[in-house]
């Protein structure tokens, strides 16, 4: 039987998102605008609770992209917006709930590898530091040590489950 053990409460998770915010406006300040693109499932509900927290604190333009690709076949999908937005000359934190190996976050950059960027920045909740790719979080909410057999799962569908558990 796999135990469940919560490692973050719903109150702390959204602490942990309104400090990223803040870090967020405090390293783009001088910028007018920012994109938010948060990779789909949990990664784009955190880039969505993250806008709504800039917004409130932050005088930026913040526009909110989602990232759809399959995060599961082991070669490069298609990576589609969920809308037309022009990266070109932009600040973008790229959005994810849980980085582990950085496979997800290294495919995830590829859009914006191909245009020039003003800057590409990482945000997470979790950072398990199990890295393969040369992908690092510049916002992290918590850094947990795991071991590779074990799974965190990071839960923000607003239920009475919200918040962050390590199986």
């Amino acid at each position: 039987m796999i135990s469940r053990r919560q490692i973050l409460t719903s109150q702390q998770t959204r602490q942990k998102i309104r400090r990223i915010a803040f870090e967020i406006y405090e390293q783009n300040f001088e910028e007018t605008g920012i994109i938010i693109a948060g990779i789909a499932g949990e990664g784009y509900t955190f880039a969505r609770l993250l806008t709504a927290e800039l917004q409130q604190i932050a005088p930026l333009n913040v526009q909110l992209i989602e990232l759809r690709f399959d995060k599961h076949i082991h070669h490069q999908s298609p990576i589609l917006f969920d809308r037309d937005v022009d990266v070109e000359n932009q600040v973008v934190v790229v959005t994810d709930d849980v980085l582990n190996t950085g496979r997800t976050l290294a495919f995830a950059l590829e859009p914006f590898l191909k245009v020039q960027m003003k800057k590409v920045q990482v945000a997470v909740i979790v950072d398990r530091s199990h890295h393969k790719f040369p992908v690092h979080a510049d916002f992290v909410g918590y850094s947990l040590s795991t071991t590779l057999t074990e799974h965190v799962e990071v839960v923000l569908n607003g239920s009475g489950e919200e918040g962050v558990y390590l199986e």
